[in-house]
């Protein structure tokens, strides 16, 4: 690492005293490192990061109001990496808790990058825990962020008792350049079932390190749904633990990147426990000058016979410009198994194109229905019928 990298690095990390020194001596991640070469940090050297300020409370709830959320049980609002307590609520059947030491998921995220930034520069967020047996309806939790030369990191953790359920969405925004650093950390107990929503709609000069570490219990279910369309340089990044025999988990995506925009997806997917299932699929639509990166592993013990693991990844090529970075990987050790994982890159069709623009369709509304066709059965992944109809509003051209 350089002289002025580590500087730079130090300046974003020097306000969290010594233990961000000890992660400064890692350096940003460059193409070198396996695991970031399509996305490398470079950009964020010699931008010496500032903690954000508080925003006023009149901005925060009329951004909130201006959102349009789907009806919801309870509402969660983070503002510049602070809670929002005058404009949340949760419904009677689920409490906050102290976070304690995360130790049923820290271990998942052992040695990934975001996560250590996280660490070192962790803010309190959202603490939930659903008791057993309980269907917490739809949680929304909003975190908005606006500022120049500033960063958030904030570290939330859902828990799941036994047999216990709860849809979140998780709507994260901004304006200006800022650096924005989230954790989720999820336990699923046994029979509990977590689907997880996320609109990653942060300002087109903002960059975004995102992490998700989440653990699944007997039977359990982590369903994940991303929509990728914001930030200059954007990573969400999801790692799931099978733990439990016959748990699934779904962790699905869409990602829209123009301009000279970078989106990242990767993932990995850990069959720790016999006859567990996964699902995967990410589709991305590239115009312009954007990139799109999607790298999802499927890692298989020995003791997980009986998997089934399915992956795929589509992208959609509007521009000659446009690039999509694909890396699906299959690491499996036990025998008895069903694994696959597929990849296809291609621009629109240009007989569908011709067909719709012979029965009087303009080209610009026809090459947005090929679009929303593309896109419409992987909103479909998602089970809430409300939530659907809330990200196929964010599409292009609304499907």
């Amino acid at each position: 690492m350089s002289e002025n990298s580590a500087a730079a690095w130090q300046a974003l990390t020097g306000r969290a005293g010594e233990r961000a020194a000890l992660l400064g001596a890692e350096g940003l991640p460059t193409r070198r490192v396996e695991a970031w070469h399509y996305t490398p940090l470079q950009s964020l050297n010699g931008i010496a990061w500032q903690e954000a300020p508080a925003l006023e409370a009149a901005t925060v709830k009329q951004r909130v109001e201006g959102l349009n959320l789907p009806e919801h049980d309870g509402l969660l609002v983070f503002a510049n990496g602070r809670f929002c307590k005058e404009l949340s609520h949760l419904p009677d059947c689920m409490d906050v808790q102290e976070y304690g030491d995360g130790s049923a998921v820290q271990p998942l995220l052992a040695g990934r990058f975001s996560a250590g930034l996280n660490a070192a520069l962790r803010q309190p967020g959202a603490r939930l825990h659903v008791p057993a047996g309980t269907d917490a309806g739809l949680i929304v939790m909003v975190s908005l962020t606006e500022g120049d030369g500033v960063s958030t990191h904030l570290h939330h953790s859902v828990t799941l008792d036994e047999g216990a359920q709860l849809t979140l969405l998780d709507v994260q925004l901004g304006t200006g350049q800022y650096l924005t650093n989230p954790q989720v950390d999820v336990h699923c107990a046994d029979k509990a079932h977590l689907s997880h929503i996320t609109q990653q709609a942060e300002s087109h000069e903002a960059a975004r390190l995102a992490i998700v570490g989440a653990r699944v219990g007997e039977r359990g279910n982590y369903d994940s749904f991303t929509l990728n369309q914001g930030g200059v340089l954007a990573r969400q990044e999801v790692v799931t633990q099978l733990s439990g025999p016959f748990s699934n988990t779904n962790v699905n995506a869409i990602q829209l990147v123009d301009g000279a925009r970078l989106n990242d997806l990767s993932s990995m997917i850990h069959h720790a426990s016999p006859d567990c299932t996964s699902r995967q699929t990410v589709r991305s639509v590239l115009s312009e000058n954007g990139q799109g990166v999607f790298q999802g592993k499927i890692l298989v013990d020995r003791i997980a016979q009986k998997t089934d693991g399915y992956q795929m990844n589509q992208a959609l090529l509007l521009s000659e410009k446009a690039q999509m970075n694909s890396k699906p990987e299959l690491e499996i050790y036990a025998d008895d198994v069903k694994c696959s994982h597929g990849a296809t890159v291609g621009a629109l069709d240009e007989d569908q194109l011709f067909y719709l623009r012979s029965r009087g369709v303009q080209e610009e509304q026809a090459r947005d229905m090929l679009v929303q066709a593309f896109l419409l059965e992987t909103v479909e992944l998602v089970e809430h019928e409300s939530l659907r109809d809330y990200l196929l509003k964010a599409l292009p051209g609304h499907v």
